[in-house]
């Protein structure tokens, strides 16, 4: 889903994001000049209620792992009166404009999927069995405990 653009504004890179609950009107993308591999291209830096420009985010060059092998760039957006963060890409070129593309992140399923697998048989629990796997119960048909186990209790605690 495209979500804004960037295009080169007195030899600035220049937009806005906007969806549903956030309108960033005034963006602008600033050159990151760092001899590092893994350093952002780009700042994202963002005007605030002062009229002053902080930075918002960073952007690092990606190529697309399809057939294209295009190359696109990529991070996020972040801020404390947002509840997470943004991610984008954005796409194009400096001199034509870049648009700004959101994807919703798919959740990542560590466990696998939730359902109920086959019941395995443990050594002496039989399935369907009353213990369950966790032992005997201690309690009779009607809740009391069994074997005589209520009778060694005192309910009563002085005080």
């Amino acid at each position: 889903m495209n979500i804004g653009e960037f295009q080169l504004r007195g030899g600035r890179l220049m937009g806005s994001i906007a969806t549903r609950t956030i309108d960033l009107p005034h963006l602008g993308l600033r050159p990151v000049e760092s001899e590092n591999d893994r350093a952002p291209v780009y700042e994202i830096v963002a005007l605030n209620v002062g009229n002053r420009w902080v930075q918002i985010g960073a952007l690092w060059e990606a190529i697309a792992r399809n057939t294209t092998g295009e190359a696109f760039l990529q991070g996020s957006i972040d801020d404390p009166s947002l509840p997470e963060p943004l991610p984008i890409a954005l796409f194009g070129t400096e001199q034509e404009g870049l648009r700004v593309a959101w994807r919703r992140p798919q959740r990542r399923d560590d466990f696998g999927p939730a359902t109920r697998s086959v019941r395995r048989d443990y050594e002496g629990v039989s399935d369907g069995g009353a213990g369950g796997g966790f032992g005997d119960s201690t309690a009779d048909g009607d809740g009391s405990l069994s074997g005589g186990l209520g009778e060694q209790l005192d309910d009563e605690i002085a005080f």
